[in-house]
């Protein structure tokens, strides 16, 4: 019995989350806050059926690598990738629900008026060692066992000039770290965005909208268009230079922001301004411990600072710069610290 029990673990599929569900979720990272966004931009909800989700046949064979399916296609810049679709976002918001909620996550924000939902913390517990007293006890006691590692993932719906939506899955890691050299306390700090994951799930998705296995994988390895981003100095001021135009810098800023889990409030496309939070991390106290970060215990709460991300183009590069609240270029610290955060994600 043991031996067939054994035998019986499925170790193929890469991720397979159990979400941390009912309970409350784990802190805001020390340089990061959460707060409330406001309803600007609507992207009103609707009901649909599986069966209004058929993305086509798959294109014939063609010497370049494959791209789109039916109305559907994959955009890609560097690590980071987005889905594009040829429909409208209140036909496509209940699937992404139903599509995060079947793979084992607890939505925590839920706002199709806000085009935005994001999943609670969650542990891939396919990264749990496959042994023998894993593969037979494990069952029976499965809260025994960690991976040390927690994550979540933002969805993003936005409308595109045709009428189309774009969705952009942005991933978030915590990882859990011994905070002594006794080894006898822990606390959980971020770790890197996992670009590999979010195009597993960007992969799953296809799926869930009728793609095939096969059709969604030859989308999402598809070679990324070269692109280069740096920073630079623009009147002393510390600024990104992106050689993109701005339809695609725009894209590839707000998921730089996702990923970071800054707080947008607002963006102003028209403007190319995003209007995030963010809080000095030298503020910060020390992180709260294992149970207080698992199950929320409070700490002091440290005032965020508002600022504009700004986007200017000129032809095939755009330049990305900081504002403060009013307006004004920023020089302080915080402001480049923000600037090489965004770098970092666009390179």
């Amino acid at each position: 019995m043991l031996t067939l029990a054994a035998c019986s673990v499925l170790d193929s599929d890469k991720v397979n989350y159990k979400s941390a569900g009912k309970g409350p979720s784990l802190d805001v990272p020390p340089d990061l806050t959460q707060l409330a966004r406001n309803t600007r931009y609507a992207v009103p909800g609707g009901v649909v059926t599986a069966s209004s989700f058929q993305l086509g046949q798959a294109p014939q064979s063609a010497p370049t690598a494959l791209t789109e399916l039916g109305d559907a296609r994959i955009e890609r810049a560097g690590s980071q990738r987005w889905l594009v679709i040829s429909r409208p976002a209140d036909k496509l918001w209940d699937t992404v629900r139903d599509f995060w909620q079947e793979n084992g996550f607890v939505l925590i924000l839920d706002q199709a008026n806000l085009g935005i939902m994001e999943t609670d913390w969650a542990e891939n517990r396919a990264k749990l060692p496959q042994d023998f007293i894993r593969s037979t006890i494990g069952r029976v006691f499965d809260s025994l066992y960690s991976t040390g590692e927690r994550d979540k993932f933002r969805t993003r719906l936005e409308r595109n000039a045709n009428g189309g939506t774009e969705i952009f899955i942005s991933h978030r890691g915590m990882m859990e770290v011994y905070s002594s050299k006794e080894k006898d306390s822990t606390v959980w700090q971020p770790k890197a965005s996992d670009p590999e994951l979010e195009a597993e799930f960007l992969s799953r998705l296809m799926v869930k909208l009728g793609a095939t296995k096969e059709q969604s994988k030859a989308l999402i390895a598809a070679a990324p268009s070269k692109s280069v981003a740096r920073t630079a100095l623009v009147n002393g001021v510390a600024t990104v230079q992106i050689d993109e135009a701005f339809d695609r810098a725009w894209r590839r800023v707000g998921l730089a922001l996702d990923r970071a889990n800054f707080t947008v409030e607002d963006r102003d496309r028209s403007q190319g301004i995003y209007f995030v939070r963010y809080v000095d991390p030298s503020s910060e106290k020390s992180e709260p411990g294992l149970l207080g970060s698992l199950f929320g215990s409070s700490k002091d709460n440290v005032a965020p600072l508002k600022y504009r991300i700004k986007l200017v183009s000129q032809g095939d590069t755009t330049t990305v710069s900081v504002l403060n609240a009013s307006g004004s270029a920023d020089t302080s610290a915080n402001a480049q610290r923000i600037v090489k955060v965004i770098a970092d994600d666009l390179k």
